[in-house]
């Protein structure tokens, strides 16, 4: 059975530690359904482990969707995301595919810099396995490294985009902009429309690496990990 690991934020705050946040559920939550339709076996996974912060916009009208209803209805699916597994602890040799939500929460530096994450998936990546990752879920990945480069060199990734970034109004809030720094570690940063569903898939090595763009690619995203164990 393939087991897929989904990774949330364990931070509620990022800037200046002032910016309520976390995981956005609807990235969370419909990949978990996708998978577990799939038939795959779904670890919850956080870099710091037990509960993980929702971002309360995305529990707002318009961003609540059907996915997200089923989830905060479903005991098992909350009580996943209530008692995540510290990702160091998670067995990587058993994990065939880690899928990254995102949320703003992604943007706080115990995320992106989270040692057992960026551990996990450049061993992934090595090992020829899945590494996907939703809109700002690409933070971590401006610090992992393939073959003494940057993960993303040379390759065709996206994530949430500039000009989506300035519209939600916190360009001088996030640490850095994912669009510019992909392009800066040498990344073929490719944009779909702004709020559109994009998703893109590359090689990196023997490995796989799918980023999604916005909230609105996290089917997408998921969709084509479930493609690679079809």
């Amino acid at each position: 059975m393939v087991h897929v690991v989904l990774v949330s934020t364990s931070s509620h705050t990022f800037g200046a530690a002032d910016h309520p946040t976390g995981v956005w559920l609807e990235e969370l939550a419909c990949p978990y359904y996708l998978f577990k339709e799939a038939g795959f076996t779904v670890t919850v996974a956080s870099p710091a482990g037990g509960p993980c912060p929702v971002d309360a916009g995305s529990m707002a009208d318009g961003f609540f969707t059907e996915h997200c209803k089923k989830f905060m209805h479903d005991p098992e699916a909350v009580g996943a995301l209530s008692h995540s597994v510290p990702i160091a602890d998670v067995d990587m040799p058993t994990v065939d595919a880690l899928y990254i939500a995102g949320g703003h929460g992604c943007c706080n530096s115990q995320f992106y810099n989270s040692g057992p994450l960026i551990t996990a998936i450049e061993l992934l990546i090595e090992r020829g396995k899945v590494v996907a990752a939703d809109c700002h879920g690409p933070t971590v990945l401006t610090s992992c490294m393939y073959n003494n480069s940057p993960i993303v060199h040379g390759v065709e990734v996206t994530a949430f985009s500039n000009s989506e970034e300035a519209a939600v109004g916190l360009t001088d809030k996030v640490p850095f902009l994912l669009e510019s720094r992909f392009v800066e570690n040498g990344g073929k940063y490719i944009s779909g429309a702004d709020w559109g569903s994009h998703a893109v898939e590359a090689k990196v090595g023997a490995g796989t690496l799918i980023t999604g763009q916005n909230p609105q690619s996290s089917e997408a995203a998921a969709k084509l990990v479930i493609a690679k164990f079809q």
